[in-house]
């Protein structure tokens, strides 16, 4: 028998025994320990009256009536000189809940599966009901015979804590998986799509299967091999329910799959039909990626219907349908592929309202969106409105929701969560050159929410000091211009000298479209050299070491379509910049600097947020009159050669003595492969592994090549985005300067 029954009843056999003898009428009635339920609701749902003798049937219908509410555990009532009171004894609040063992680092996912909050009263039924759905969050990702206990504890202040402690039971593994009836593909391709996999030797090691078996996925594995065969022109390939015989002695699994492949359809026609014509057949056809004679994709099908949609759609029918069909010929094997499309009306856009920037101000959001009220609806336009917002680094997230009006009129809200773009910026390291390095940077991209950066930098080593303070404004007066100003004091030392640099640059640039800007800046430097020994040094080397003055004007060319100012998943980056040294002071060179980087995430292809990154960097530089060394390039470090003291890479002379000189080099190339995956995803945590490759020389570029290898932490910090580097060089030589681990924050990854 349920305990809340037997109390019920145990309530009701005292209250009927103490009061059915009553006559006397009911003068009063009190409620005694009610706490959720007030006075005036439990008058409503007394059915005992004032002025008339206790009722023992009315007073059994009220006790239940009250157990329904499901606040108490028990409830009794007695009667003295007229008056009848209600005794109350609710259930203990829930003031600590917790779930141990399981899914403790993902906070949404504990609450879906809990179901129960803080302040909610202890029930019994909820915490039972809590206990399976853990259970069977468990048995679904393949976890067999699990258990989860519940601890509980009744609190000083009368509260409770409830603990589920998850004890994760064996995982099954997959030691065979056949497909029977597969001829026409090979097997091991389906590993590409399919989530439950036969487990390979040393399936611990990355890039291996575990051959783990996830229960919640069998049922997607057999539509994910029948798309895989329609990529390749089976039309009709059936993909039965996989077979799954599980021996839980050992916790493995054997399984196989009953596959029909039928024929390979190839495309005898491509058709499109306007319900309106709102643009030349012809253009649509351009966009279509399938071909004739070829076999049928089902993927480049859709990839095709998505490209027809955003064709349309950036003609401002912004509700547009686009209705793919296909017309099998059983006998030719071949398949007719029909797009039929209902553009419905043009669509302009009412009200921008922008939402999350408790921050930034409303203009600086404004500013970057491509659609604004009144506007023609283009979705090309709403995409990049998106990326660009993106791409300031001044939010977190950011989405773009589109609220319909009407058939002719749409909204745009803007949701943006701030990102900390104010912060203390840290970085350094420690290598076998400069020994312990740090840098501090007050700064804020975002000053007051303006779009305005301001910052001051300070960096101390053991061989360097550096200070300085800049000011740049992307969009002077909300307009397509830009400025910038920026003072330094920089001082080096090394081996055989120290380098002492004070100077100033000023600029503007120009935005030209949402990818392409350009820039016009000038710089002004005073340049000396101290403790240097000189004795041993050549001619030409003393020529290096000259304080010099330097007025130069610099010109610059960028290209970015990323989507996103720190991790970016789509898009690239390039720049080239031109300075032109000897405009009335004693350095006289050409410098170039080339910048290129492509971001590629494959969350579509593999469902896994993975991101490939290709990053490369080409300097040159040319003596028109004098290069000093200070002007000349080094490699090493971070946006180089990481596992490399920053710098510390160079072609060499010798002096008089015999002694080494690194003197720079006129020419530098340097590159790096970087794939990145999620760490921690709810911490915003993901690691890094890179490849580097750099060369630099004078007469050759390949006079110094050196690479290397490592992983790296990047993690969106409370203090700022925080990057930590770990390399391992490759080629190291005798003389080389290496750098045990780096890191920075508030950089962009």
């Amino acid at each position: 028998m349920d305990s809340n029954l037997k109390k019920i009843t145990l309530s009701l056999f005292l209250s009927s025994a103490l009061l059915c003898a009553a006559t006397e009428n009911i003068t009063s009635i009190k409620y005694d320990g009610m706490v959720h339920i007030s006075e005036a609701v439990a008058k409503q749902l007394n059915e005992v009256k004032i002025g008339e003798p206790l009722d023992p049937i009315r007073l059994e219908k009220t006790i239940k009536t009250f157990f329904e509410q499901g606040y108490f555990e028990d409830i009794w009532a007695d009667q003295e000189e007229g008056t009848v009171t209600f005794h109350f004894k609710e259930k203990p609040i829930i003031s600590k809940i917790e779930l141990k063992g399981f899914k403790e680092n993902d906070e949404e996912e504990q609450k879906t599966l809990l179901q129960i909050e803080k302040g909610a009263l202890y029930d019994a039924k909820r915490i039972e009901s809590a206990k399976k759905r853990i259970v069977e969050a468990l048995n679904q990702e393949g976890k067999i015979d699990s258990v989860v206990e519940v601890e509980t504890e009744k609190l000083d202040n009368g509260s409770m804590s409830v603990k589920f402690l998850a004890n994760e039971g064996e995982e099954i593994i997959i030691q065979e998986l056949r497909y029977n009836g597969v001829s026409g593909l090979d097997p091991d391709d389906f590993d590409k799509v399919v989530a439950n996999k036969e487990h390979d030797f040393m399936g611990w090691l990355w890039g291996r299967n575990d051959g783990k078996l996830k229960v919640s996925e069998l049922q997607y594995d057999p539509l994910r091999i029948h798309d895989y065969y329609m990529q390749f022109g089976y039309l009709n390939a059936k993909v039965d329910a996989p077979f799954v015989a599980v021996d839980f002695n050992k916790y493995e699994a054997k399984m196989e799959y009953n596959v029909f492949e039928g024929d390979i359809f190839r495309v005898s026609d491509i058709l499109v039909f306007q319900d309106t014509a709102v643009i030349a057949d012809q253009e649509l056809l351009d966009v279509i990626k399938l071909e004739k004679n070829k076999p049928f994709n089902i993927k480049t099908f859709r990839d095709d219907a998505d490209s027809i949609k955003t064709k349309i759609a950036d003609l401002g029918y912004a509700f547009v349908q686009v209705q793919p069909d296909l017309r099998q010929d059983k006998e030719t094997k071949t398949v007719e592929v029909i797009y039929r499309i209902v553009p419905g009306k043009k669509v302009h856009i009412g009200n921008v309202i922008i939402a999350g920037n408790n921050r930034t101000l409303d203009r600086v959001v404004r500013r970057e969106l491509f659609l604004a009220p009144g506007d023609l609806y283009s979705l090309t336009n709403l995409k990049d409105s998106r990326n660009a917002l993106g791409r300031t680094g001044y939010f977190e997230t950011n989405t773009i929701e589109e609220k319909r009006i009407d058939d002719e009129t749409m909204d745009i809200i803007v949701q943006a969560k701030e990102a900390p773009t104010g912060n203390i910026q840290l970085g350094g390291g420690y290598g076998s050159f400069g020994g312990l390095m740090l840098s501090a940077a007050i700064s804020d991209r975002n000053i007051f929410g303006s779009g305005i950066t301001v910052g001051l930098n300070l960096e101390k080593s053991t061989r360097t000091q550096s200070y300085g303070f800049n000011i740049s404004n992307p969009r002077l007066n909300d307009s397509d211009f830009s400025g910038n100003f920026a003072i330094n004091n920089n001082s080096t030392e090394y081996d055989t000298y120290t380098t002492t640099s004070r100077g100033l640059s000023v600029g503007v640039g120009h935005r030209f479209d949402r990818y392409w800007s350009g820039y016009v800046g000038y710089n002004y430097s005073q340049n000396s050299y101290s403790d240097m020994s000189d004795a041993n040094l050549t001619a030409e080397q003393l020529r290096y070491y000259e304080s010099y003055a330097k007025s130069s004007v610099m010109t610059s060319a960028m290209y970015d379509s990323t989507d996103d100012y720190y991790v970016a998943r789509e898009g690239m980056n390039f720049s080239q910049s031109f300075e032109k040294a000897g405009v009335g002071m004693d350095a006289d060179f050409l410098k170039s600097r080339t910048i290129f980087g492509a971001y590629r995430g494959l969350q579509k292809l593999i469902d896994f947020d993975m991101i490939l990154r290709y990053k490369a960097r080409f300097n040159y530089v040319a003596d028109t009159g004098y290069l000093p060394i200070n002007e000349r390039f080094y490699m090493g470090g971070i946006g180089s050669v990481r596992g490399y003291q920053s710098y510390s890479l160079s072609p060499i002379t010798y002096d008089l003595s015999g002694n080494v000189q690194k003197n720079g080099g006129t020419k530098t190339f340097s590159n790096s492969f970087e794939m990145s995956l999620p760490l921690v995803p709810e911490a915003r945590m993901r690691a890094t592994a890179f490849y580097d490759y750099g060369m630099i020389g004078n007469n050759s570029l390949t006079e110094v090549s050196r690479s290397s290898y490592g992983v790296a932490l990047e993690w969106f910090s409370p203090v700022g985005p925080l990057q930590l580097v770990f390399a391992k060089p490759m080629g190291q030589k005798e003389g080389d300067q290496t750098a045990v681990f780096e890191f920075t924050i508030g950089q962009r990854f």
